[in-house]
């Protein structure tokens, strides 16, 4: 039987949920102890770690995997880790946690107890240093170096337990998958080449042509939809999954796809992104991750490439989960249908080129929209929401 690729760290997944069995009682330990706020980033990365996604962390980092994830992406133990998973606390809320402590974590908007932290070092760092390397800018236009910038005094560290998945679960039912879940899945299928297609946007004709692509050389494509905080402007999640349900029933063959959704927040960090990405989708059984042109890319801080360039820096080994690096995609008229540079001779004259900052200019406008550009059940769903605003 064909095999799915292993988690990442080389062991079993590492979900930090408590058990139901356990929940009632954690919970109640939880209320007794002093709490510390999260940001909505810190939420969405205590999630991941509940749900396993960031196999094999334990919880927050400390100083030392840090340092070294910023500089030379590795932990402390020489694993391999792209981006740094962090939370901060005011000097005055760290000042009076002492090493050893255990501390209860609350949505900072909703101030629901998520887990409990128990604390193993505080420190703090150097944010021009972690943006510089991670983000490789300092410019606070910049939607993840505006984070980091935002971040209290002081990084508290050490292991951690969750003890809620907020929101999600419920609003998203089905479409809410864990890594178990879908390893599950692939297994019952019979897949083991799995192609993950990150997206935080509705599918427009390029997409699906990527989507496509993948299907051609792998056994499916794993469309996973970013369920956490984004950036103004960007299409609500539910929106988004109505909308990419809409093109996967109508144009894909049945049994090819799987969409679902994780609660990620997005850091918009290019190169450094693209390899989280893959780390994630190793964790979730996918054999590789399809990069496009500017992946997790914002503004012009990243070359269009930049997010594939980086896969091929890294030591053997690092990740089990390969780029599937395809160019830039467009609807060629000449041609007759959707190609890539690889692929078509014809010149920019010939050339629609399909982006989602047009596809929402287009629906914001009220104009009309090609079916070379986006397919007319999908762009019901998203007028129907444009209506609205």
């Amino acid at each position: 039987m064909a095999e799915l690729v292993p988690p990442h760290g080389g062991g079993d997944l590492k979900p930090l949920l408590v058990p139901a069995g356990e929940h009632a009682k954690a919970l109640e330990h939880a209320g007794s102890l002093r709490k510390v706020a999260l940001s909505s980033r810190e939420v969405s990365d205590l999630l991941m770690l509940g749900m396993g996604a960031y196999t094999p962390l334990s919880g927050f980092m400390g100083e030392a995997d840090w340092h070294g994830v910023s500089v030379d992406m590795k932990l402390s133990n020489g694993v391999f880790w792209p981006i740094p998973i962090t939370m901060s606390a005011t000097a005055d809320v760290a000042d009076a946690i002492s090493i050893g402590d255990s501390v209860a974590l609350t949505d900072g908007e909703s101030g629901e107890v998520l887990g409990v932290l128990e604390v193993a070092e505080k420190y703090a760092i150097d944010k021009a240093l972690e943006c510089t390397h991670v983000f490789r800018t300092n410019d606070e236009s910049h939607p993840g170096v505006q984070k980091v910038m935002e971040q209290a005094e002081v990084n508290l560290g050490g292991p951690v337990i969750v003890l809620s998945e907020g929101h999600f679960p419920e609003t998203y039912k089905a479409l809410y998958l864990r890594p178990e879940q879908s390893r599950a899945m692939f297994m019952e299928r019979g897949w083991s080449r799995v192609a993950a297609f990150q997206t935080r946007n509705p599918m427009h004709r390029s997409h699906e042509y990527l989507a496509k692509i993948a299907i051609e050389v792998t056994d499916g494509v794993f469309i996973h939809q970013v369920l956490g905080a984004l950036k103004p402007g960007d299409i609500p999640a539910d929106v988004r999954t109505t909308a990419i349900q809409a093109m996967i029933d109508n144009y894909f063959v049945p049994g090819t796809v799987i969409q679902a959704g994780y609660p990620i927040e997005m850091r918009y960090g290019g190169p450094r992104e693209a390899l989280i990405h893959a780390l994630i989708r190793q964790n979730f059984g996918c054999s590789h991750l399809i990069v496009g042109r500017d992946h997790a890319g914002v503004g012009d801080h990243y070359g269009p490439y930049d997010a594939q360039d980086i896969f091929d820096e890294l030591p053997d080994g690092a990740l089990q989960t390969e780029p599937l690096k395809i160019g830039i995609t467009f609807f060629c008229n000449k041609c007759g249908g959707m190609a890539t540079e690889r692929t078509c001779p014809h010149g920019p004259e010939d050339r629609i080129t399909i982006s989602g900052t047009r596809q929402r200019e287009m629906l914001t406008g009220g104009e009309d929209i090609p079916t070379e550009f986006g397919r007319p059940e999908v762009i019901a769903v998203l007028r129907d929401y444009y209506s609205g605003l």
